[in-house]
């Protein structure tokens, strides 16, 4: 199957969709398109409702109103749902059979033949570069490897949709590189992936467009540099990062300079046109402040300026 040759459709279509629990609602008149080969990233904060529009696509909580569509179908019927390759946050293998093993299962309960099975386990095995650890046992395997097995388990049935829940929560940073490595790869066989992900720089690797999830609703949407171009122009950001609790004096003077805090109480920082000069003027002035700096940092600001800039504009209303 040629996942690469776009269809008359989006991959995933959903159309002012309208999910309560109970008597609260969740999402309000939500809007998103997924085309062929595009990652899409998920963001928002805890709570936000990013795992019941995960739930919803996937046919597991029944939407107030809207409509969602894969591939054209409406998503509650079977050949929408076979189109889903969902890869959950929690490792969702039997840890005592073989990666292998694994995956057989779950071709099986795909639906798939045996004949069928072992050409999508080749196929599952090269996508996800497991050749060297298909045999080892899964509790055996470190959390990168499973987050990998797992990933290959749910697209065995060469899904059109692959939805990915923090895909690489609680692995290192050469397993996290290396399953975003496997993630473009998947896209450009013509994958459409929908991300859930608190990782703002993973966002901002992987991602052509990104929405955050708000209210309900879906916004800012759009491709992450032109969002961070919109919000923050030409501004750099300042970064200060104390090692220990400032006094509150010292916090006092830290706000007179325009600095927000931000996190734990060691971090402040706001946003600045400054020249290289002004750089140099501010970190003086700052490194010679009784506070106990651990660093000055100035940089171009990422999605994760934009969340906090988002979430500091809620609660000003």
């Amino acid at each position: 199957m040629d996942l690469s040759v776009r269809g008359p459709h989006p991959v995933l279509s959903v159309d002012t969709l309208c999910v309560n629990y109970g008597m609260r609602p969740v999402l309000t008149g939500l809007d998103l398109t997924i085309d062929p080969g595009e990652i899409f990233g998920l963001l928002g904060p805890n709570g936000a409702g990013k795992t019941t529009l995960i739930r919803t696509i996937c046919d597991r909580i029944q939407p107030a109103s809207g409509k969602i569509l894969i591939e054209g179908r409406d998503h509650s019927q079977r050949q929408a749902l076979r189109k889903i390759g969902l890869v959950p946050q929690e490792i969702a293998l039997y840890p005592h059979l073989t990666a292998r093993e694994n995956l057989i299962v779950f071709a099986r309960l795909a639906g798939l033949s045996h004949a069928q099975a072992l050409d999508a386990l080749d196929y599952a095995i090269e996508a996800c570069k497991l050749t060297h650890q298909v045999d080892d046992y899964v509790h055996t395997l470190s959390g990168g490897w499973k987050r990998r097995a797992t990933l290959a388990a749910a697209i065995l049935h060469r899904p059109s949709l692959l939805i990915l829940d923090e895909p690489t929560v609680g692995v290192d940073i050469d397993a996290r590189n290396a399953l975003h490595e496997v993630i473009k790869n998947l896209s450009a066989d013509g994958h459409a992936v929908l991300l859930a992900t608190h990782d703002m720089d993973q966002a901002e690797v992987l991602c052509g467009s990104v929405g955050f999830l708000r209210d309900g609703a879906l916004a800012p949407v759009g491709n992450p540099l032109q969002l961070l171009h919109t919000a923050f122009a030409d501004r750099h950001e300042v970064l200060v990062r104390l090692r220990e609790p400032a006094s509150p004096e010292a916090c006092q003077a830290l706000s007179d300079l325009g600095f927000s805090r931000d996190g734990n109480g060691l971090e402040r920082r706001q946003l600045l046109k400054v020249t290289a000069a002004q750089q140099t003027r501010l970190t003086k002035m700052l490194e010679a402040s009784p506070l106990r700096i651990k660093e000055v940092r100035f940089r171009k600001p990422g999605l994760d300026s934009l969340f906090l800039k988002l979430k500091a504009e809620k609660h000003t209303i």
